[in-house]
């Protein structure tokens, strides 16, 4: 039962990113937390504060703003106290520029008690990082500024 739970919310959590709303997602953080995405991008890095990550969801927003997540098979497995989810899934959006791409990749979240101590995100990075760039040469500055963290460790 409680795996079914957390998949239902892992839906609503994707549900609200797909509307524009990182609200939900920055409210399921733990106190202290990692969020990570890979690549070495304006949308890579780690990130330790809500600040900082509310920071990197408005410039998600600026740069894909219609992004939208398609999921595939999601995973739990632990309990409460010692969770780790899974989720595979297929992002399109039409950037700035109005081009429509896909990308493929995986969320790994781990928690405690229903909280968010860590949220690794893991897109095709050679896609993501076309993309970017196809941003970049449109005028979109910001597709290759440097990554916003908090942390002083690499991404």
């Amino acid at each position: 039962m409680y795996h079914a739970i957390v998949r239902a919310k892992v839906r609503q959590l994707f549900g609200a990113v797909n509307r524009g709303d990182a609200g939900p997602v920055l409210n399921t953080f733990a106190r202290r937390f990692e969020h990570r995405f890979l690549g070495e991008t304006a949308l890579g890095g780690t990130r330790s504060s809500l600040a900082t990550t509310r920071l990197w969801y408005e410039r998600l927003y600026r740069l894909l703003p219609d992004i939208h997540f398609d999921l595939g098979t999601i995973t739990v497995a632990g309990a409460p106290w010692n969770t780790l989810v899974s989720v595979d899934w297929v992002e399109s959006n039409s950037g700035t520029d109005g081009v429509r791409t896909t990308n493929r990749g995986i969320h790994v979240m781990h928690l405690r008690w229903g909280r968010a101590v860590c949220l690794t995100i893991c897109p095709d990075t050679v896609g993501l990082a076309a993309t970017l760039a196809r941003l970049a040469a449109h005028g979109e500055a910001e597709a290759t500024a440097p990554p916003i963290t908090d942390l002083l460790s690499a991404s």
